[in-house]
């Protein structure tokens, strides 16, 4: 009696939950007709008619949205895998500080850590978009030789000439992410046991050696998961790029609607882009997991 009680149930909830996606899809179906659009993606091949401030590749605006979309999927990537690099190196810092025995960097990465996370994200991309970089009156603002140099702008570095636009994209996401990262890196670096530290410390291991050599690889289990969401938030919250005026693929969906009308079919476009990253991220950071404990078992 139990098993058909669990069969009826499962077929109702799969029952209940394909009419409402029929009933999503029809609705849609009736909008479409009576705004005479139809759903295709003809329209991806005809020219975008917009220029582009930042684009990686040659674009111009007899381009196609297609070509136009693609070229913000790459400044999205550019700006996404930057952050995590950087929040992921800050993160670091920034949770060894709060874990040592230090008092003072102490109290200053827990100040660090309780300002960035109570401010909300936005607020901080126009910090360093209108203040920090927009605001600054003299053109430069720090120069070392030819190598580094901030100026209302962007960055220039090496060479590599970062647009005010992203530089302020790449510091609110990045020191945003880090202060998360940096509180992943602690709980992680706690939960392991404090036999451990005791264990090292009477080999007369330094703190520095006995956390990297010893604590380090029992903490990583406990941080990659929490490591992971904080890399995929990132992700999503890099769409905020469109408050800071930076051509991101988010930004270029909403152009691309309002000169064209295609909602649903911009909608899906990101949300495949935004899913193919994301699935890129998390089975890379499940791959890193495996790695490392595979490697612990064997040792």
């Amino acid at each position: 009696m139990k098993i058909n009680q669990k069969i009826f149930f499962q077929l109702g909830t799969t029952i209940i939950f394909f009419g409402l996606i029929g009933i999503l899809i029809n609705n849609l179906t009736i909008n479409l007709i009576r705004t005479g659009l139809g759903f295709n993606f003809s329209w991806l091949f005809k020219p975008a008619s917009f220029a582009l401030a930042e684009h990686p590749l040659p674009y111009t605006s007899s381009d196609s949205y297609a070509w136009a979309l693609f070229i913000g999927w790459l400044n999205s990537l550019k700006v996404i895998v930057s952050s995590l690099l950087l929040a992921t190196l800050l993160g670091i810092l920034v949770g060894f500080a709060r874990t040592g025995k230090n008092s003072l960097l102490g109290l200053i990465s827990a100040g660090y850590i309780t300002i960035i996370r109570q401010t909300p994200l936005l607020l901080q991309l126009m910090f360093w978009y209108f203040v920090g970089f927009l605001g600054l009156k003299d053109n430069v603002l720090i120069q070392i030789k030819d190598i580094f140099i901030i100026s209302n702008e962007g960055i220039e570095l090496s060479g590599f000439n970062l647009s005010s636009e992203f530089s302020a994209l790449l510091l609110g996401l990045s020191i945003f992410a880090s202060a998360y990262i940096a509180e992943v890196i602690r709980g992680g670096i706690l939960s392991v046991p404090r036999g451990q530290w005791e264990a090292y410390r009477s080999l007369g291991l330094s703190e520095r050696k006995g956390l990297i050599s010893i604590i380090i690889p029992q903490a990583l289990p406990a941080i990659i998961p929490g490591l992971t969401s904080q890399y995929l938030n990132l992700a999503k919250n890099s769409t905020l790029a469109i408050a800071v005026g930076y051509s991101d693929i988010y930004a270029i969906n909403d152009t691309i609607i309002n000169q064209t009308g295609r909602a649903i079919e911009c909608f899906l476009i990101l949300l495949t882009s935004f899913l193919l990253l994301n699935l890129l991220i998390s089975n890379s950071m499940e791959i890193i997991n495996r790695i490392i404990i595979n490697s612990r078992k064997h040792n």
